[in-house]
């Protein structure tokens, strides 16, 4: 065959991939592929990086079966030869990798470094980058003895404590940590992590928010770095992303999750991922990164009951140095304080301000009730509808995730409606959006629902008793 026929071969594969595939799929993955030889009927490819190796072998393996046979015959195969790393090959069928025997070495592209083995595990990792230091970028404070247990975080607790004994093989990889802001997803991701290094100090565990994961991606992006960029991550045993739902949309940043997740899953290393959502809420996410989400635990932190506010309280109060609090005041706060450990710790600090700047060393009832008055008012008048479902919940003792659900119960009917009334009562949106938010029910729906607990509240005393509390409950929480 004349000495251009392997780019003539390549040509007639790649009409048949561009008439299989997206043209954007195919400017991104097969335009930047050069042919450089044809022996027989074995074709071989120049890729431009690791990374085309594994999406060739993970998306397109079948679709490239197809045009190399179709083109060379049924022995016909492929042998890749990528940039800046040992040649390999790729043989169709079976698709075994292969050393590329006696591999030239090109004008401007470096040899691969002595010494590598045959067998490519990961096609990613170069040798010698497991040997440097990975910063772990977690806050020391934020450790386990400051997360106070109870009901409201137990599981995911115990599931955190469980990881940090022996990463990636319990069946909590991945672990799904969610909730509203506030509760704390962020210092349950510390805290695993620290743990799990204060084990084993040899473990490799980084912390990364997914802005910063993003910013990352872009980075490597522009310059042409990307397979460096998951290098570093699939180096990890421990990966923690925070705020996960930020990725959502980001498709080529999640395509590189997606490859990191799967290496570092099939190797039993751990993953944790923190969102203020359930992976069955968050959207614009690949469906197979969100089925990925799931293979392992998702355990979700609610608003902590009053003794652990109590608890939270006192942890925080002793961990800033404040003493001589009486147990009426810490009382008072923990009635009065209820949406997150957040606003807890808010509280704290006004009272550690009182005690520092103006010299306020008896904080009674009343001072603390002025420090927090304007707090407490400005969460009234932020009252959400999920926040008065989750109140309406609580007093009847119900979950909030029946409150969206289909069930015709009695007495999950009768507390879905007063939930909309007092949404509607207590917020400024519509009632679509109220509908929306209550199992996906109509603007009738909630219309009927309002007049129907305005006309019990009539004429049933107990009924109207009951809804006095619940709103005195939204007003003082």
């Amino acid at each position: 065959m004349k000495t251009d026929g392997y780019i003539c071969v390549w040509n007639e594969c790649l009409k048949i991939i561009k008439d299989n595939i997206s043209s954007d799929n195919f400017k991104t993955w097969f335009t930047p592929i050069k042919p450089i030889a044809l022996q027989g009927s074995i074709l071989t490819l120049q890729l431009p990086t690791l990374y085309y190796y594994e999406i060739l072998e993970g998306n397109y393996l079948s679709l490239l079966k197809t045009a190399i046979r179709k083109i060379l015959g049924q022995e016909g195969r492929l042998e890749y030869k990528i940039l800046f790393a040992k040649d390999v090959g790729i043989t169709l069928p079976p698709s075994n990798v292969v050393p590329v025997e006696n591999p030239e070495k090109q004008p401007g592209i470096d040899a691969a470094p002595p010494g590598i083995a045959t067998e490519i595990a990961n096609p990613f990792v170069l040798p010698g980058l497991q040997k440097v230091k990975i910063e772990s970028q977690l806050n020391p404070n934020l450790n386990f003895e400051n997360f106070i247990e109870g009901e409201c975080n137990r599981l995911a607790r115990s599931a955190g404590l469980a990881i940090a004994r022996d990463p990636g093989k319990t069946a909590f990889n991945p672990l799904f940590i969610y909730s509203p802001v506030g509760l704390g997803k962020t210092h349950l991701s510390h805290a695993i992590g620290l743990e799990t290094k204060s084990i084993a100090k040899d473990v490799t565990v980084v912390y990364v928010t997914a802005e910063q994961f993003i910013q990352q991606y872009v980075e490597a992006a522009k310059s042409s770095n990307i397979s460096d960029f998951i290098n570093f991550y699939q180096l990890l045993d421990v990966l923690i992303i925070d705020d996960i739902q930020f990725l959502s949309g980001k498709g080529k940043t999640q395509e590189a999750l997606f490859h990191i997740f799967n290496y570092l899953h099939q190797r039993n290393k751990q993953l944790i991922f923190a969102s203020d959502k359930s992976p069955s809420e968050i959207t614009g996410f690949d469906q197979r990164l969100l089925s990925r989400f799931k293979w392992g635990l998702s355990a979700d932190l609610q608003v902590p009951d009053k003794q652990t506010r109590i608890k939270i309280i006192h942890n925080k109060l002793y961990i800033n140095g404040i003493s001589g609090i009486s147990e009426e005041v810490i009382e008072y706060l923990a009635n009065h304080v209820v949406n997150s450990v957040r606003e807890i710790e808010s509280a704290i600090i006004a009272i550690l301000a009182q005690i520092s700047f103006n010299k306020k060393t008896n904080i009674t009832v009343d001072l603390a009730k002025q420090m927090i008055d304007k707090f407490v008012q400005s969460t009234t008048r932020e009252m959400s509808i999920e926040f008065i479902q989750r109140v309406v919940c609580d007093y009847f003792r119900l979950p909030r995730e029946m409150m969206c659900t289909s069930s015709r119960k009695r007495e999950l009917v009768q507390a879905r409606q007063i939930a909309m009334y007092f949404s509607r009562k207590f917020t400024n949106s519509s009632m679509s959006e109220i509908g929306a938010q209550s199992g996906k029910k109509d603007h009738a729906t909630v219309l009927h629902s309002i007049r129907t607990v305005e006309n019990c509240k009539k004429i049933d005393k107990n009924f109207k008793n009951s809804l006095d509390e619940i709103e005195r409950l939204l007003k003082n929480s």
